[in-house]
């Protein structure tokens, strides 16, 4: 797989409360993907751009949320996001993560 591709996989790191506890505890890690990317590239792509070993690769389609303003009816944009889990003596620095 070129290097592009790689590089355009791995939108941002995804931070939220159990996203945080799933570092701690698991040493699991959170990202928001490309719509079209898939494990394959998902794991390729951490390798390449943070030099570890990945253990597992999960992909969750986030659904677009419904929302209302001044009674009209409107919605959110869907995203994908990927729950990567390292092995034991590996970490991501995520230093500046938003």
């Amino acid at each position: 797989m070129n290097q592009e591709r790689l590089l355009q996989v791995i939108l941002s790191p995804h931070i939220s409360e159990k996203a945080t506890i799933g570092m701690e505890k698991r040493n699991e890690y959170a990202f928001q993907v490309a719509p079209c990317a898939n494990k394959s590239e998902i794991k390729d792509a951490i390798e390449y751009l943070f030099n570890t070993k990945v253990k597992s690769v999960r992909i969750v389609n986030v659904r677009a949320k419904k929302k209302m303003f001044k009674g009209i009816e409107g919605s959110r944009k869907g995203w994908k996001k990927a729950y990567i889990t390292l092995f034991a003596d590996q970490k991501l620095e995520m230093i500046g993560a938003q």
